[in-house]
């Protein structure tokens, strides 16, 4: 066993593995009326269409396992389709869970085609057959992006059930086969960093045309592994080397997607963002360009953002118009204010582009947003005054899906040796601690 299964340990028992989610929020507030800044159109939705889920996954930040027992019905879901064309988005993702385990999945995506909007899926592939593929592309499913977190040992811990990564191996396959577009995503955290070469190196052979490539960030399951989380300063590490694999991508013809808590306007920024306006990251798009929808109608402004504290509305009781328009939980990246930020992001040189990165890493693991300690930038500041920022827990998470516990962040000075090493790296690109 390697040593980063070992510091992994085993899933923690205390919390439940797959909890039956809360009924969807009702009767929430909506402000009476509509500010210029509300017209915006998201263009970008995800839709988790269950929370169903043949996985028991340890970084899972939903707890996904058991459908939600308010799930939308058919009509339902058809309707919101409707209202999503019609609000302007031009891509929805579906998700889950596992979005082929809900029966009228493929009708959802014709429906989505219909209106003329393009409809991909996420998924861990553990049942997608050529059967599965075959229908969805019919219905007109454009793109599919296969979940690989690892080589086998660590992606079958990670998504808990042996095999599974040879289910993803093979879904790529039969999309390949199919002809439909296959990318795959991975979580970038201590079980598999070790491993990111080779995963990439992997993907690339399967035949994947994008990768995309995220911190694991402290949310549901997540956030009750310690050992799992990478500490803030190894992202002085992780971005040197996802910009060498970059390159290699560039050459080797397979595109490079960073996700929303990788980066932040270190050296590596532009070479890792080149397909994006001015070569870097932009704010939070939550509520502004992007849409996050819960299988029972609870509509959020990302779909990665807490429940308890982002859901503006449901569907069943209210227009998806209005409640983009005018649900508080949806405003708040649509006028920003400096004062909003805290910690380093305060006072931050590029606080009024970076807006404090992405708020969903930032509120899962502090209980608030705009202070985001997995920044390249900081970290490289923090290390010219010899000094690192840690996690500590604080406050467990309850258990609920989309829920988090609480961490603090401490400053303490970098030990001799590693403070060595981040210095060649930060320098020259390249090291390991």
């Amino acid at each position: 066993m390697s040593t980063a299964a070992k510091a992994l340990g085993p899933r923690p028992r205390h919390l439940p593995l797959a909890p039956v989610a809360k009924p969807s929020r009702r009767a929430l507030p909506l402000a009476g009326e509509t500010r210029a800044s509300d017209r915006v159109r998201p263009i970008y939705a995800v839709w988790e269409i269950t929370l169903a889920c043949d996985l028991l996954c340890r970084h899972c930040g939903s707890r996904a396992g058991k459908a939600r027992p308010d799930e939308l019905t058919t009509s339902e879901a058809l309707d919101l389709v409707d209202q999503m064309a019609e609000l302007g988005v031009k891509e929805v993702t579906i998700i889950g869970g596992e979005a082929y385990l809900r029966d009228d999945w493929v009708e959802i995506i014709a429906r989505i085609t219909s209106h003329g909007m393009a409809c991909t899926m996420t998924t861990g592939g553990r049942q997608l057959d050529e059967a599965k593929v075959l229908a969805a592309k019919a219905a007109g499913l454009r793109a599919v992006s296969v979940s690989v977190d690892g080589l086998e040992g660590s992606h079958d811990d990670q998504r808990g059930l042996k095999g599974s990564h040879g289910s993803a191996l093979r879904a790529i396959q039969t999309l390949v086969k199919c002809g439909v577009r296959v990318t795959a995503n991975t979580q970038i955290n201590k079980r598999n960093l070790d491993e990111i070469e080779t995963i990439y190196e992997m993907l690339r052979d399967a035949g994947i045309k994008a990768w995309q490539f995220q911190l694991t960030t402290a949310m549901g399951r997540a956030g009750d592994e310690d050992n799992l989380l990478l500490q803030p300063w190894q992202v002085l590490e992780v971005i040197p080397r996802m910009a060498r694999l970059k390159e290699r991508g560039d050459r080797e013809g397979v595109m490079f997607w960073p996700g929303n808590n990788i980066g932040y306007f270190g050296p590596h920024e532009a070479a890792l963002r080149s397909r994006m306006p001015g070569n870097h990251r932009g704010s939070c798009g939550a509520g502004r360009s992007t849409l996050g929808i819960e299988a029972n109608g609870d509509i959020k402004g990302c779909p990665s953002l807490p429940t308890s504290d982002y859901v503006g509305g449901n569907v069943r009781e209210t227009r998806l118009v209005d409640i983009w328009e005018r649900a508080d939980a949806l405003r708040f990246t649509r006028e920003f204010k400096k004062t909003e930020l805290s910690g380093f992001c305060a006072d931050c040189y590029y606080a009024d582009e970076c807006r404090g990165g992405c708020n969903w890493t930032s509120h899962v693991l502090l209980g608030y947003r705009g202070d985001n300690p997995y920044c390249h930038h900081r970290a490289l500041e923090l290390l010219r005054t010899n000094e690192r920022e840690t996690i500590v827990r604080a406050e467990a998470a309850p258990g609920d899906p989309f829920d988090y516990g609480r961490f603090v962040i401490r400053r303490e000075p970098w030990p001799e040796a590693e403070r060595v090493i981040a210095e060649s790296i930060s320098a020259t690109g390249e090291g390991r601690f």
